[in-house]
């Protein structure tokens, strides 16, 4: 029997307008977003998003400017409220909860990192990490203690009693990142959290994220606009256009099935590389020995080539965590699928 999903959202609509109500009929029938505004004078913030989102995984919204993922993530948390449509949460509709009661459900399920990093100025890197916790209530050594924890995780130990306008940029995110995970929250909101930090920073944070996230397992929202951070850091990518869906999938299937130009154009200059597992290119052959050097399927083609090419070998053997053999893949083939199309199998 298949698990219920830990979220769940079904047709979600948000129209923004004085009469939204007397018009979500059309935006349900699919209307476009230029006709809606031009002819009613109303703005479709989200249009039928339904997606169900798994627990302890990464799930990456994208798009361009104004295609609405920015929208979606404040309605997880009510933040917005839709025009129409439910929002599961562990079995909770967050659409039926009011105020009082968001207010608990909100403290006890999210935590939310800001692009802009949203630290308090007058507080220290400590104060700042554990400002969650006072408001639950926590006092005295575990308050400091828990803090500590997180900030050694995030690799600030030695600047706890720093001010925020003491540190970089890199450096303030990741107090922004301890602050979330020593809410201890099931759920964390991450709104292009990175985007406005220099390049370099950039993918340390990313690499930070995905290292985190292998130890806590946490169910991460994760909005941006660069599709490369979304395919780096993403089990699952969804990509917005106009307030609706178009696609989603992992970054291999949209990347090798793009559902239509949208998506090609999106995905055009991906290094395919970096995202395809040379499980979609291995094929069985007989064998009475497994070569010396080995690799998992889930492998990506761009790290198969270079441990091929430092090793000399042309041809190496795909295995399963057992060890035991299910395929073998060439370096010809491994070249010439980071290039051109794979048929798919």
């Amino acid at each position: 029997m298949k698990s219920k999903p830990y979220i769940s959202l079904k047709n979600v609509s948000k129209v923004f307008g004085k009469n939204s109500q007397d018009i979500i009929d059309l935006v349900l029938n699919d209307i476009d977003k230029t006709t809606l505004q031009n002819d009613y004078n109303h703005i479709i913030g989200l249009q039928n998003i339904s997606i169900d989102i798994p627990k302890n995984k990464i799930q990456v919204f994208m798009g361009l400017s104004g295609s609405g993922k920015s929208t979606l993530i404040r309605h997880l948390n009510q933040l917005i409220r839709p025009t129409y449509g439910e929002i599961i949460i562990d079995g909770v509709d967050v659409t039926k909860l009011n105020y009082k009661e968001l207010i608990p459900f909100r403290r006890k399920n999210f935590a939310m990192v800001f692009q802009k990093f949203a630290l308090l100025p007058h507080r220290t890197v400590l104060s700042n990490t554990y400002f969650g916790l006072q408001i639950k209530g926590i006092k005295g050594k575990e308050l400091e203690d828990t803090a500590m924890y997180w900030i050694e995780k995030v690799g600030l130990e030695g600047f706890e009693n720093y001010h925020p306008n003491q540190l970089s940029g890199g450096m303030q995110q990741r107090v922004g990142i301890a602050r979330a995970l020593a809410n201890d929250a099931p759920i964390i909101l991450m709104d292009e959290p990175f985007s406005a930090l220099d390049p370099l920073i950039r993918i340390e944070m990313q690499e930070m994220l995905i290292n985190l996230q292998k130890e806590l397992k946490k169910t991460i929202i994760f909005i941006t606009h660069d599709l490369d951070e979304a395919l780096k850091l993403g089990d699952n990518i969804s990509i917005l256009r106009d307030g609706r869906i178009i696609q989603s999938g992992t970054g291999q299937d949209i990347i090798l099935n793009p559902r239509d130009s949208y998506i090609t154009n999106f995905t055009a200059q991906v290094n395919r590389g970096r995202v395809v597992e040379c499980g979609k290119i291995m094929k069985k052959i007989a064998k009475k020995t497994i070569s010396e050097i080995t690799i998992e399927k889930n492998m990506k083609l761009e790290d198969v080539a270079r441990l091929m090419i430092s090793n000399d070998i042309t041809e190496i053997d795909v295995t399963n965590s057992k060890k035991s053999y299910i395929g073998s893949v060439t370096l010809n083939d491994v070249i010439s699928s980071m290039i051109n199309p794979i048929d798919d199998q």
